[in-house]
């Protein structure tokens, strides 16, 4: 008998992740290895956020992705595969906290490191943005940076912080102002 083909996934996002994780379900390792490079500097950022060091990050992504080939079956899509996956990302990163009974702060050189990892981003504006995300408290920050860089709606953030829809808006807002604040400063 010939190995199972995996199917083509859809080219929405949305659907490509619902469809590599309906796969993962049926014990296919290539859709997970998919799953994971569509969406590990998310889970990895996100990570970061709550733990705020990179070596607890870093087991934290892992632990995400082994636990997804463990639970994938368990997942119903309601249309939110990065939410689920997500989740799975912040219950593993509290739970690590928990074990730990800390938080240590990065480190200015690990968020160099970091911020070097984005592709194209010039030395000058990783400066740049290291100072203006470092002046903002760790909740608005991590607000800020679900909006921005995973595109998720303040609604998902909220569910997905497990905070009021105001409170979500308005430190994202107050995150906003504070760094047009900051830049008009630095010109």
């Amino acid at each position: 008998m010939l190995p199972e083909r995996i199917a083509p996934c859809s080219r929405d996002m949305t659907g490509a992740l619902d469809c590599w994780i309906q796969q993962i379900a049926r014990g296919e390792k290539s859709a997970l290895a998919s799953l994971y490079n569509q969406t590990c500097s998310s889970v990895y950022g996100f990570a970061l956020s709550i733990c705020k060091n990179v070596p607890d990050a870093e087991d934290v992504l892992q632990d995400t992705y082994l636990h997804v080939w463990q639970a994938a079956d368990s997942y119903r899509s309601h249309g939110k595969p990065m939410a689920w996956l997500l989740t799975i990302t912040r219950n593993l990163a509290n739970s690590r906290l928990r074990d730990r009974g800390r938080t240590s702060l990065l480190d200015p050189e690990e968020w160099l490191e970091q911020l070097a990892e984005i592709p194209g981003l010039p030395q000058e504006d990783r400066l740049l943005l290291e100072a203006l995300l470092g002046g903002l408290p760790d909740q608005d920050r991590q607000i800020l940076l679900l909006h921005a860089l995973t595109g998720f709606k303040h609604r998902e953030i909220a569910e997905l912080l497990e905070l009021p829809l105001p409170t979500v808006l308005s430190k994202y807002h107050r995150a906003v102002k504070k760094l047009r604040t900051q830049w008009k400063e630095m010109d």
